[in-house]
């Protein structure tokens, strides 16, 4: 049997209100059926996680072991290898890389960030709902069929596979990330900013390119950078778009966008599956070379948005 604690010595003579309280009470043991509960199912949260965390983990360990031994200065500056040939490298796989995710972003976010806009100002309406509704089917949308597109659509009507047919089949792709993650930072504004710019005389104009977009802009960036991300390791696309090259893009000084032009994304799957080690330590590279930019575009959008936080 439990006694009540004592009261403790109190010179003031305030009564404590905690004097009659029985502290052993509150005391955790796993003796009891709420306490164990709680206990089995933070570990098993706990082992889930960690379970989640293996191929997670393992997607940079293993191509940095297997393609790391063959980075060097020698595979971003040289051209592929033929069959039997020896050494090269796939610098112009990285060219072609951020040629054409750079296309895509400059297609993509006007248009994107033109649309968040409207959908963070507008108070109600059809359109406004079936916009949003296309946005979210959007992003769940293979891409493969980004590519079919971008193939019916680009490469058949110019005649052959370039950097632009790549690029919008990207594009497709990028277009639903920017426009939802751009609209929400736009909301996250808060109201009184926009009341007090309205207050001083702004028009509506005025309001959203001086005050919304500014004040939104680290959550409109980590969108474009998540987007990025995505559209960088997208291989289905560019097999019917931008094809493949074992060229530069750029000849006699000028840059050729309206040729097949070479990836990161589909160097890795024409050379992993080839019968010769050379072109499968180079496809290895390769992929180490593009989980690192794909991750320091994730990693530059996550610090955007922990800047935006606080």
């Amino acid at each position: 049997m439990t006694t009540a604690p004592e009261r403790a010595f109190n010179p003031a003579g305030i009564d404590d209100p905690f004097a009659g309280v029985d502290f052993s009470q509150l005391e955790r043991s796993l003796r009891r059926p709420r306490t164990l509960l709680d206990f089995g199912l933070t570990a098993l949260v706990s082992a889930v996680t960690l379970l989640s965390l293996v191929p997670l983990l393992s997607v940079v360990p293993v191509p940095l072991w297997s393609g790391g031994r063959r980075l060097s200065l020698q595979v971003f500056t040289e051209l592929p290898p033929s069959a039997l040939e020896q050494g090269g490298g796939f610098g112009n796989a990285i060219v072609g890389t951020l040629i054409i995710v750079a296309l895509a972003v400059i297609a993509t976010v006007p248009i994107g960030l033109l649309t968040a806009i409207y959908l963070a100002q507008d108070k109600g309406g059809r359109l406004r709902d079936l916009v949003r509704f296309c946005a979210k089917i959007l992003t769940g949308f293979p891409s493969i069929l980004a590519g079919v597109f971008a193939y019916g659509a680009i490469v058949l009507t110019t005649g052959g596979y370039s950097a632009f047919a790549g690029a919008v089949a990207l594009s497709i792709l990028m277009m639903p990330t920017i426009v939802l993650t751009s609209e929400a930072a736009i909301r996250m504004v808060p109201s009184r900013m926009k009341d007090a710019a309205i207050g001083m005389g702004a028009t509506t104009t005025q309001v959203t390119w001086m005050v919304l977009l500014p004040t939104a802009l680290p959550g409109i960036l980590t969108g474009v950078m998540l987007a990025i991300a995505r559209a960088a390791g997208e291989t289905a696309p560019l097999l019917f778009t931008a094809l493949f090259s074992n060229y530069w893009l750029w000849s006699r000084g000028h840059v050729n966008l309206k040729q097949p032009t070479a990836s990161l994304a589909v160097l890795i799957y024409n050379f992993a599956s080839m019968p010769f080690q050379n072109q499968v330590e180079l496809a290895w590279a390769a992929a180490l070379v593009l989980v690192l930019l794909v991750l320091a575009a994730n990693l530059t959008g996550q610090f955007l948005s922990s800047s935006r936080a606080r």
